[in-house]
């Protein structure tokens, strides 16, 4: 089994169910990137780092009955549930893989290639656009979405939720990551090669719902992270949390997703 520890946030079960959420909220704005892609019946897209499995189940339908998807990841228990949903849903053409896609042999075999919250966590993203580049046929579509944890909002202003933000950027970089990569995405899809790149901005915020437990939810799921690095005691996590929650619960309260950046480009096709 691949090791999953250097990642800030918990996998396995609980990891899921935070993903399941989020894939929720991010659902209207990865479907709006996904448009802009105009997917097709036949293609082949390949999800890295694909979790769940949520965003490699809506390629699978964009590109049915004749195409396929294939969700790749390093979390077993994640991979076991996402197969799972997708015989439930009936999904015939999506395939979940156990491996790290860098380490794939890069046949160039995928029309698309997309990933959604990965790059953040990784040593050298640079390195995984150039695979991402290897994996996609000439004049075959990148797509990624990634966070800028510096344009996090909440108001009105909030002890925890300040906390939160520290607490979630220190455990990303003490592991190498990055939880501002979203600025940079554009140039290293055109550092790898990739022409007619383009970029937006999109951030999902509410007075109500599930995009107002996301803070509290990562809060729960960095916690493990959080204690392993002497950042704070189990009663300042638990105080945070709870304090999270009841700001989610307060509807004169609005709060979100951090800042999101999509950037999309092509593979030349020469």
């Amino acid at each position: 089994m691949a090791d999953t520890t250097h990642y800030a946030i918990r996998g396995g079960l609980e990891g899921r169910e935070r993903l399941r959420t989020l894939a929720r909220v991010m659902h209207p704005c990865t479907c709006a990137l996904f448009d802009r892609l105009d997917l097709r019946d036949g293609m082949a897209c390949l999800d890295a780092g694909c979790g769940g499995g949520d965003a490699t189940l809506e390629l699978a339908r964009r590109v049915a009955p004749r195409g396929r998807a294939v969700g790749a990841d390093i979390d077993r228990t994640k991979l076991a549930l996402a197969r799972e949903e997708a015989g439930q849903r009936g999904a015939a053409n999506v395939e979940f893989h156990e491996m790290d896609f860098r380490a794939a042999p890069g046949a160039s075999d995928y029309d698309v290639v997309y990933a959604r919250f990965l790059l953040t966590h990784l040593s050298d993203p640079a390195d995984a656009v150039a695979t991402f580049f290897r994996h996609i046929r000439p004049g075959g579509l990148v797509a990624v979405e990634d966070i800028d944890f510096d344009g996090s909002v909440a108001f009105p202003s909030s002890k925890a939720f300040t906390r939160y933000c520290e607490l979630y950027c220190a455990v990303v970089r003490k592991r190498g990551g990055d939880p501002n990569i979203g600025p940079r995405l554009p140039l290293l899809l055109e550092a790898a090669g990739f022409e007619q790149v383009e970029e937006t901005v999109v951030q999902p915020l509410g007075t109500r719902g599930d995009v107002k437990l996301m803070n509290a939810l990562t809060m729960e799921n960095i916690a493990d992270a959080v204690l392993k690095d002497g950042l704070a005691t189990r009663d300042e996590i638990d105080g945070i949390v709870r304090e999270l929650y009841e700001f989610a619960a307060d509807r004169n309260t609005i709060t979100g997703l951090p800042r999101v950046v999509q950037s999309w480009g092509r593979r030349p096709a020469a």
